[in-house]
């Protein structure tokens, strides 16, 4: 029997094969807005089988292959690394035994930096001769371009025949050029007018230079590519062309603006100041630049685009260090908001964005994802977001503008989220293209039955129902925040109605959890999963339910050492090699720590960041990826890759923001003008935490947390005069 993961149907067409691309390769990833390159060690592009590697821009690879060469040999790796602030690829490379130019091995120190902005790639080459004479040798690049589609790129074949893309070049430049089906022209121009050396030629798609360097001296190459389209993203286009030392420069200056965005957290624990400043610089990395403000992209190389659940749960993970990313997410899924019924696209009026793509085959309608509206849960979550970032600034004025949407996505939940009316909101696909599973885990086997059937839809996921109870209890109080008494205590009615009915429908007493969801027939899926701890972050739970339910999370066959699984190893479908059946994700685990700490399980949330710290520990960069697999923990080694994970995902970056406000157990209440923290508790590796620029209104609060065995204590160095700090024990 084949095994159902490899049968391609029209549940599992979007799943991402495993051998998409092979990660044990090592590749290095940059990322800029909508362009984003994944490199081998080398800093070259290798086209091989399957891999994605490429340089990517607007959904499309607009380069397939780049390979550096020094008298046609691929030159001997040193090292590679992505530099701390995320922004450049630096490669040292030498030669090998070039006896046919008198050149002997470790001669030549090579050393490329390579760096990405929207639209553009620039690369500095630089050659030091460190032997004892003269040397001359050639070096070529060689190119290409295919124009595929990230689709593609990842698996789904095509049922048309794009046309093939088209050569051009001159003295100084190599252009490639393609008209999609979609007719939008997209041109790579790989651009060498910086190159002054007449010894340069270029022929096909290769171009070659003769070096000659004197002993001890140095030659430095500069060249960048433009990848050029007619199609633009929320409004923008690709940027201006600048040589290789300004735009460094200019990168440089925008990463030291964009970190003013966070508070700087500092600790005693140099690993944890580490995991720390990774997660910072690729959240940074992600932080893309819309007509609509700063959204944060959800993950490369498959999620390079704005997702409504991605981008909101970064946004609360970060609320407390970096409110300016909540306030523009808002603005851009306002802006994104469905307007009217499409059923092609899963759209209905006042539904929140699930995914914005561009390339030829969303264009086109191949793929449904243009803009797409196939999520259940992102529309409470949404105003959930409102409400704790109100919550958090005090800024009515935004609330304000997006007042009118966030009625839009109440009445959605009431109009087309209840699909029969019992209060619970349900899904069903209605794009024939389009996801057949709409809450977080959307792989098309992700919801089943105790007997690992799936559940048949309408679906109503447990968690969503979490996520609707919190929608209606923060947007009761910005409704009371805007005089609208009557609306604000309809709300809270229904909010109290919700906990109620969910608290006897979905608990189910011998699981000691709550089920996964309720089919059509309000049939229960009987099996745990990670799901339920969503349910504390909402606050739906009732007190009574919270040590049980907590209890289950955390024993041997949800926990395994590394993280809660997302399934339970106990249950039919459970795999831990799977997407969603068996998994660890990092963000499921943040949102059910910070769950666990507002009902005041403090040990609890410790095992939790103590397991994806530790995790942090093995992993390369310290980057939490998207997932990794759900074995359980072995003394000595890492958790396991899962094979196509995205690296750098978003919300798998921001987790330890949110870990740190869970175990901190800090509230900043700009409406009572309050810090509070209630009962912290520190973990044995954080002695000291120096938190410095963190915003309350308009100015910033500058304070330092120590660890005692059973106690905190603090010290508030700044902030300001109308606000207070408190610390409950």
């Amino acid at each position: 029997m084949i095994p159902q993961e490899l049968i391609t149907t029209e549940e599992n067409k979007f799943h991402i094969p495993a051998d998409a691309v092979n990660y044990d390769d090592r590749v290095k990833v940059l990322n800029h807005y909508d362009t984003f390159a994944i490199f081998d060690r080398w800093g070259d592009v290798f086209p091989q089988s399957k891999k994605a590697q490429g340089i990517f821009h607007y959904g499309t690879r607009f380069i397939n292959k780049l390979e550096l060469r020094v008298n046609g040999i691929k030159p001997l790796l040193l090292s590679s690394s992505i530099k701390e602030d995320n922004d450049i690829l630096s490669v040292d490379l030498t030669n090998p035994d070039l006896t046919a130019c008198n050149i002997m091995e470790n001669t030549l120190h090579i050393s490329r930096s390579q760096f990405v902005r929207n639209g553009i790639y620039y690369e500095e080459i630089k050659f030091v001769n460190y032997g004892e004479k003269s040397c001359h040798f050639d070096i070529s690049l060689s190119f290409d371009a295919d124009f595929k589609d990230i689709f593609e790129v990842r698996g789904i074949v095509r049922n048309v025949n794009p046309p093939k893309p088209e050569l051009q070049t001159s003295n100084n430049k190599i252009c490639f050029q393609y008209k999609g089906l979609d007719n939008i022209n997209r041109e790579t121009v790989i651009d060498f007018t910086d190159v002054k050396s007449k010894k340069l030629s270029i022929q096909d798609k290769k171009a070659q230079l003769k070096i000659d360097i004197k002993t001890h001296d140095s030659f430095v190459l500069h060249y960048n590519i433009l990848f050029k389209t007619e199609e633009t993203f929320f409004g923008l286009n690709g940027e201006e062309k600048y040589k290789v030392p300004d735009a460094k420069k200019l990168l440089s200056e925008q990463v030291k603006k964009a970190r003013l965005l966070f508070a700087e957290i500092h600790t005693s624990n140099n690993q944890f100041n580490h995991w720390i400043h990774r997660s910072k610089a690729d959240l940074l990395s992600l932080l893309t630049e819309t007509a609509y403000g700063k959204y944060p992209y959800a993950g490369v190389p498959w999620y390079n685009t704005a997702f409504g659940r991605d981008g909101i749960i970064t946004a609360m993970e970060v609320l407390w260090i970096a409110p300016e990313i909540a306030k523009d997410a808002l603005n851009f899924l306002s802006k994104m908001q469905a307007k009217e019924l499409i059923p092609a696209k899963d759209a209905e009026p006042g539904k929140i964005l699930h995914e914005a793509r561009t390339g030829e085959m969303a264009n086109t309608g191949e793929i449904p994802f243009r803009e797409y509206y196939g999520t259940i849960d992102a529309t409470p979550l949404f105003i959930m977001l409102a409400g704790m970032y109100y919550h958090r600034t005090a800024d009515l004025e935004t609330i304000k503008k997006i007042w009118p949407n966030i009625k839009a996505s109440l009445l959605w939940i009431e109009k087309y989220g209840d699909l029969d009316g019992d209060g619970y909101v349900e899904y069903k696909h209605k794009a024939e293209n389009g996801l057949t599973n709409q809450g977080w885990k959307d792989s098309h086997d992700s919801v089943m039955y105790e007997d690992g059937n799936l559940c048949e839809p309408p679906i109503a996921l447990c968690e969503v129902q979490g996520y609707v109870y919190g929608a209606k209890k923060w947007a009761a109080e910005l409704a009371d925040a805007l005089g609208d008494k009557e609306l604000s205590d309809k709300l809270s009615e229904e909010a109290t109605v919700l906990k109620t009915n969910f608290n006897k429908d979905f608990w189910d007493d011998k699981l000691k959890c709550f089920v996964l969801a309720l089919d059509g027939n309000k049939k229960p899926c009987r099996v745990v999963s990670s799901n339920a701890g969503h349910c504390l972050f909402t606050g739906i739970v009732d007190d009574d339910k919270v040590k049980e339910l907590s209890a289950t999370l955390l024993d041997e066959n949800m926990f395994s050492g590394w993280g809660i699984r997302t399934l339970s190893a106990k249950e039919i479908r459970y795999n831990p090699i799977s997407y969603h059946n068996g998994s660890i994700w990092p963000h499921d685990n943040a949102l059910i720590a910070y769950g666990m700490a507002k009902y005041q399980l403090r040990k609890q949330v410790q095992t939790i960041m103590q397991s994806l710290f530790d995790a942090s520990l093995f992993i390369e960069l310290q980057r939490l990826p998207e997932l990794f697999c759900g074995f359980e923990r072995r003394s000595g080694e890492g958790p396991t890759a899962y094979p196509v994970a995205c690296s750098p995902q978003a919300w798998s970056v921001a987790t330890v923001y949110f870990l740190m406000q869970a175990c901190l157990q800090i509230e900043i209440n700009a409406l009572q003008k309050q810090v509070i923290f209630n009962r912290p508790l520190l973990p044995q590796y954080l002695e000291k935490i120096v938190i410095t620029n963190l915003k309350l209104g308009n100015e910033t609060c500058n304070m330092e947390i120590y660890r005692h065995e059973y106690d905190v204590a603090f010290n508030v160095q700044q902030k300001p005069e109308d606000w207070e700090v408190l610390i409950k024990k």
